[in-house]
């Protein structure tokens, strides 16, 4: 049986999480070396002074995170850590997942086969039909299709599948469902069985940087992603290029190259993307993979820090001088650096936490310039 967090762990969870600067990568690393996030927090200070920060990290009190807590039992959902049973389990198998997440109705529908669809705002009614009709068939598979809550594709996705099951994924918090006119779907999808999904805090507002983020768990919740209109540059594609990271199956549905909503879906299939007509073009390429996800990361696999040597100045100054704003390999680093591979996670900790740090996929970083 997965291990649940006693109701203190999820509160000191949720104040690491919530507080400024800490994201997925950083928060695993702190409890990696402090083996707690109630020791994480009593050494964040010091962490943020020595890795340059111009002011001190912004830590939610107690009372904080017991009313956000509050707020999202009140309407009937529950903060979900990663780890235990109600976290999507292909979710938990990308890099740095979401430690905590928001979530609303059943949590059945994660334990389903799962293809994301997504693709434009301002679809075509050609494109809202077929992807419609793509989810109705996909459901008729028992597979439970998801999405991310927008206007037009993946509003046509969810309709679609509502019978069968689906998973919307909001950019902001759970009580700002985005763009607002989905509200009465956001009931009726919860009442069917579905379920409502977000990293971000209660009534979060989404910006425009929260949808990369998403994005992000658009594409790790299922083993494929299909992609429906989208133009030259657009959110669809930053989706299609993290399920690829992922090591997802791309799906993409071609369309006429006089319609400028096709030129990225069209761009996917020159570089190599899997060509969809139908349900079962997706079914058949997902099938025989079903069962292949590997061991799912934990919390409890520190790098040996009690073994390091001690960081010095001249270790954080040599490693600083290393980066640049371009991304290099944290590999690259250690091996160049020549400094203990657990003081060089330890000094990029530091510059994260500080906010002069970059992660970026392939385990490689850059560093912020403040300017």
């Amino acid at each position: 049986m997965a291990p649940k967090l006693s109701d203190r762990q999820r509160l000191q969870w949720l104040r690491l999480i919530r507080t400024s600067n800490v994201g997925p990568a950083s928060f695993r690393e702190l409890i990696n070396r402090f083996g707690s996030a109630e020791a994480a927090l009593e050494a964040l200070p010091e962490l943020t002074a020595r890795g340059g920060a111009r002011r001190s990290a912004r830590i939610p009190s107690i009372l904080e995170v017991e009313t956000e807590y509050e707020a999202v039992q009140r309407i009937g959902a529950r903060l979900v850590a990663v780890g235990e049973a109600d976290y999507p389990p292909l979710l938990a198998h990308v890099d740095n997942p979401p430690p905590i997440l928001t979530v609303l109705g059943s949590a059945e529908c994660f334990a389903r086969n799962s293809v994301s669809i997504v693709g434009a705002r301002n679809a075509s009614m050609a494109g809202i039909n077929f992807a419609r009709k793509l989810a109705f068939d996909l459901g008729g598979h028992d597979w439970v299709v998801s999405s991310g809550f927008a206007r037009g594709i993946d509003t046509a996705a969810h309709k679609g599948a509502m019978q069968s099951g689906t998973i919307a994924v909001l950019a902001g918090g759970i009580s700002r469902p985005y763009p607002s006119e989905n509200v009465p779907l956001m009931r009726e999808i919860v009442d069917k069985g579905g379920a409502f999904i977000c990293e971000m805090p209660f009534g979060w507002e989404p910006r425009p940087q929260d949808f990369p983020r998403r994005n992000r768990i658009i594409a790790g919740l299922s083993l494929g992603l299909v992609v429906i209109e989208a133009a030259v540059r657009s959110g669809s594609l930053i989706s299609a290029r993290m399920a690829g990271e992922m090591g997802r199956t791309v799906f993409a549905v071609p369309g006429s190259p006089l319609d400028p909503r096709a030129a990225g879906t069209n761009g996917l299939l020159k570089q190599g993307a899997t060509l969809v007509t139908c349900a079962d073009d997706v079914v058949e390429q997902l099938t025989p993979m079903l069962g292949t996800s590997s061991q799912a990361p934990q919390f409890d696999e520190a790098l040996e820090y009690d073994h390091a040597p001690s960081c010095c100045e001249d270790d954080r100054a040599r490693l600083i001088g290393l980066l640049g704003p371009s991304p290099a390999p944290i590999d690259d680093l250690i091996a160049h650096s020549g400094i203990h591979p657990a003081n060089v996670q330890m000094i990029l900790l530091e510059l994260d936490l500080a906010g002069r740090l970059e992660r970026h996929p392939g385990g490689q970083v850059a560093l912020v310039d403040f300017g």
